[in-house]
């Protein structure tokens, strides 16, 4: 048996276009069964039915399993437990446990019991409003609606039901995050003020861009005195020890003159433990960066009369501060760990100093010049 895409068009009354649905045929008995997707036509969508839905329609037509109707529809609860099995193994467990999270402490209370096939777009609305009346911000529903969206199209691809509900219903618009980097001066009274291998720690966070979980999860054996280097393995978030975030956050740092002196005063502290580089009370690498955020980091900010602003600030003080002074684009994303400097410049390009030069001056000397020099002059029209 073969399956085909096809595409059904959604017209409103004045004929204007407003949807473009996928839908899925295949032959039974001599007739044509059309049944939809609950997906939009799109590059993306049209790759996932052939990868993913068609080849497990396959495996149920041979085992007689796909002209069944006899499935009880399941409710969200019941059918979360199969979709977070499902994909454990394709996310890193950081990633699995906040999708078991999410569920316990964003979706079960609002859906309970209902029935896969009972959820709707309102619902969907519905259950969005009540997230953001609980201060959920658009950014982090938007990660919330990921482990929804994801249970629907796996009992889409088991022929549970038809469409996604979270298909036709648009995520709370994210609000691009405001930028405060910190000044020279301001770093200058973090450092000054703070203690011990705190003050090494923001040294290391402000002269390295490094993210949060890159800082803690750092080793001694990843420093290299000799070639002033910084290999960039892991990071460490909630207790979990992880490879970083992207591809390209496997990187190598250079070491800067000035951060040399902050982190051989920490060699001194804890490189005889021949362990992590930032240790807790008990000499153990810091489970999450919270407990660095919600003490010390808060308590300097306040020592030294500033606002509160995350530690997250500190990478973006380093990338601003390294492009408003002209240093190379090319580098500040390899040290930030970018996939390229176009994700560099679209963050932090407002901070790129423009110079004062004049511009197109070399029209000047061209035949421009001797052009508008002959040009005619227009009398004015009274």
């Amino acid at each position: 048996m073969k399956f085909n895409i096809s595409k059904k068009v959604r017209k409103d009354k004045t004929g204007k276009v407003i949807k473009i649905e996928l839908w899925y045929s295949y032959t039974q008995n001599g007739k044509r069964v059309r049944k939809p997707l609950g997906l939009d036509d799109t590059k993306a969508n049209r790759k996932f039915v052939e990868n993913e839905i068609f080849p497990e329609l396959l495996v149920k037509m041979k085992n007689d399993e796909l002209f069944k109707n006899t499935k009880e529809i399941p409710t969200v609860d019941e059918f979360i437990v199969k979709s977070l099995e499902l994909h454990k193994h394709k996310r890193k467990i950081q990633t699995q446990n906040d999708c078991i999270g999410i569920f316990q402490n964003h979706i079960k209370d609002f859906f309970q019991n209902k029935k896969l096939n009972e959820i709707k777009p309102s619902h969907i609305e519905l259950w969005q409003n009540y997230l953001l009346d609980k201060g959920i911000s658009p950014a982090r529903i938007h990660t919330i609606r990921s482990v929804l969206f994801t249970m629907f199209n796996d009992a889409i691809k088991d022929e549970i039901i038809d469409k996604n509900p979270l298909m036709v219903v648009k995520s709370p618009k994210i609000s691009q995050t405001d930028i405060n980097p910190f000044t020279l001066h301001e770093i200058q009274a973090i450092l000054t003020h703070a203690e011990g291998q705190f003050k090494n720690f923001y040294a290391t966070a402000f002269f390295t861009g490094l993210r949060s979980g890159e800082l803690i999860g750092l080793k001694w054996s990843d420093v290299d005195f000799i070639n002033n280097e910084i290999h960039i393995n892991r990071r460490i978030k909630m207790g979990d020890i992880d490879v970083p975030k992207t591809v390209n956050s496997v990187r190598t740092l250079d070491i800067l003159d000035t951060l040399i002196p902050y982190l051989k005063e920490q060699y001194k502290l804890t490189d005889h433990l021949d362990s992590y580089i930032f240790l807790n009370s008990d000499n153990e690498h810091y489970y999450d960066i919270k407990r660095i955020r919600d003490t010390h980091w808060k308590k300097v900010l306040k020592a030294v009369g500033l606002e509160y602003r995350p530690i997250y600030h500190t990478r973006h003080s380093f990338a601003t501060l390294m492009l408003s002074n002209n240093e190379d684009m090319l580098w500040v994303s390899n040290m930030l760990g970018h996939k390229d400097a176009t994700m560099t410049l679209s963050k932090y390009a407002r901070y790129i100093k423009r110079d004062r030069k004049k511009r197109a001056s070399f029209l000047n000397d061209s035949m421009f010049q001797s052009v508008t020099k002959l040009a005619p002059k227009f009398k004015k029209v009274a």
